[in-house]
């Protein structure tokens, strides 16, 4: 595909302004300037450090020889076998009727199973499920329909105990149990629902995030599915695989801002595109950077750069040809997109993206920024209307985002028999049912599955309450995670009243899949002293992190406590810092 056939019309959304409410007046505002380190002057380059690092061979980029000295054990992995040819030559077909001690056996399979077969969303379980896999698909915009659920569901029900689903914090499904003889017929049944989990680990673009209310929000200030569908259709050539995009120095993030409430969280996001006009065009503003990592996490700065609807396409595929081009590919640890900005300088990293454009051109940023700083961020959890008259959304609370067979069928049914058979995956791991007809609502509210744990109206505490996988599922991880998340926040509810929404997010290592850093209250899992001196579970506890336009990342608040004494100490914040009440004192005051 050219650059020159990337560009797709758009018709400008029919509201591009808010509607009129006392406390939400549109503010019509500059970009955020970058921090000054990050505006100054980019260094001095070598003209040599602007090659391309990769060229292509035989249909795929690989890294140049010059290039190789001092690179980390995953690119010299995929120096050694293009992992793409694993789903683009059916690689898997031969290698999914292997023992897993004939894979064990030899170097190269081996490596398929533990690294490339990352390229087709199979993770595998070596640590704790030596032969089980997690299996991540691609969701554009959270989207999924009631065909696609049953789907999943009858993967993972042969699957017993290790079999469940989760909801991530990318609006995406994530599969568990899956093992290897069956992938090939997986892979198809995915197909034949129009699924795919291909390109969603490792060094690719992963899942688009857009709107959760996309289409059906009053308050919308554009829908966001036409632009996730069409980056994840790009990103993957329509599910056949894009070896253009599958060797990028590391992972990188994408999504679409359609709402004042951000729900898509942008600053956590490699690429955000912020909905403003310019000279009577509707485009976007871009946000780069924005990431999580062990050692460093940044919040994504203004690009400086506004494109019009119709180049969303070629945009993306400057900047991530930018990336893929001059990223290094030494320590793991600094080899995100915010790297090379910090390298080459953001005016340095904006000229990169510039002559990459079809006409080597990039209008700069707009001042029209159509997200209103000052909105108050809506709960869509219960019933809503919806843009559409008659019609009503529903949302609900799916505890730390865990789901088993049986709770995907109900929910396929329930969006069936009340809704248009759609469902919506959120960033905090719930689930929404669209397009319910408004005299049908009470009956769904009546329904059994909606009055035990998925809940349209869960406690202030549970509504916003993420986990990661935990130690159950995922080798890194220090810590179980799910379950103690719901045992702790239970515990604390015992304790003290809260009155205003709280974000409590757990994540078992410092990866921080959870993405603690975003939370008002965080825990990382680690190691700790017990009492008799050993090692026990433990976590570093972060608070102050923010979502929305004024958004920024929560610091630790003290490190390495037992998990066992979480529970006061939570409290203890909650009163402090978020002017909860002690139970004690509130039925007093009763």
């Amino acid at each position: 595909m050219t650059s020159s056939s990337l560009s797709l019309r758009f018709t400008a959304p029919h509201t591009l302004l808010p509607s009129t409410k006392p406390r939400r007046s549109v503010i019509v505002a500059a970009q955020t300037a970058a921090p000054a380190e990050s505006t100054a002057s980019p260094p001095s380059l070598d003209a040599d450090r602007l090659e391309p690092r990769v060229e292509l061979r035989d249909g795929f980029y690989i890294l140049k020889e010059k290039f190789r000295k001092g690179i980390n054990p995953q690119e010299k992995v995929k120096i050694e076998r293009e992992p793409m040819k694993l789903f683009m030559e059916n690689g898997i077909e031969e290698l999914s009727k292997k023992s897993m001690e004939e894979i064990d056996s030899e170097k190269s399979s081996k490596e398929d199973i533990d690294v490339r077969l990352k390229w087709l969303g199979l993770f595998h379980r070596r640590k704790h499920h030596y032969g089980k896999f997690m299996m991540r698909l691609k969701l554009p915009n959270g989207v999924t329909t009631s065909a696609q659920t049953r789907y999943l569901a009858s993967v993972i029900r042969k699957y017993g105990e290790d079999g469940c689903a989760d909801v991530t914090t990318r609006q995406n499904w994530q599969i568990r149990g899956v093992v290897l003889p069956d992938v090939p017929e997986i892979l198809k049944g995915l197909a034949s629902v129009g699924l795919t989990s291909l390109q969603s680990g490792m060094d690719n673009v992963r899942n688009p995030v857009g709107n959760p209310l996309a289409g059906i929000d009053p308050e919308e200030i554009v829908d966001t599915r036409p632009y996730t569908n069409l980056l994840s259709q790009f990103i993957t050539a329509n599910s056949q695989g894009n070896p253009e995009f599958t060797n990028l120095p590391r992972k990188w993030n994408v999504c679409v801002i359609g709402t004042h409430d951000l729900y898509e969280h942008p600053h956590i996001n490699d690429l955000a595109y912020m909905p403003a006009t310019k000279d009577g065009r509707f485009g976007f503003n871009l946000l780069v950077g924005g990431f999580f990592s062990p050692k460093r996490c940044e919040e994504a700065i203004p690009l400086d750069a506004w494109v019009p609807a119709d180049d969303v396409l070629p945009l993306c595929k400057a900047v991530l040809e930018a990336y893929r081009d001059l990223g290094t590919r030494g320590n793991r640890q600094k080899t995100r997109m915010m790297w090379l900005i910090d390298e080459l300088g953001v005016e340095g990293f904006r000229g990169e993206v510039e002559k990459r454009m079809p006409n080597g051109k990039l209008e700069r940023g707009s001042s029209e920024d159509l997200v209103n700083k000052n909105w108050e961020r809506r709960d869509y959890f219960g019933v809503h209307p919806q843009k559409q008259e008659g019609l009503s959304f529903i949302g609900l609370h799916v505890p730390v985002g865990r789901l088993q067979a049986d709770d995907m069928d109900e929910l396929a049914r329930l969006a069936d028999t009340y809704g248009s058979g759609e469902l919506r995956l959120t960033v905090e791991q719930n689930i929404i049912i669209p397009n319910v007809e408004t005299s049908k609502t009470e009956a769904l509210l009546q329904e059994p599955f909606l009055k035990n744990r998925f809940s349209p109206e869960p406690s202030i505490l549970m509504k916003g309450l993420v986990a990661c996988t935990g130690n159950q599922f995922c080798g890194q991880a220090i810590i179980e995670t799910k379950l103690r998340a719901l045992k702790v926040t239970e515990e604390v509810e015992r304790l003290v009243a809260v009155t205003k929404p709280v974000r409590m997010h757990w994540t078992g290592c410092p990866n921080t899949c959870g993405q603690v850093q975003v939370a008002d209250i965080g825990f990382m899992g680690c190691l700790t002293r017990g009492e008799n001196g050993k090692p026990v579970e433990g976590a570093d506890v972060y608070v102050g992190g923010r979502i929305g336009s004024d958004s920024h990342l929560g610091v630790i608040y003290k490190k390495g406590v037992r998990v066992t004494d979480l529970v006061p100490l939570v409290a203890e914040i909650l009163v402090k810092e978020f002017g909860a009440v002690p139970r004690e004192r509130e039925e007093n005051e009763d």
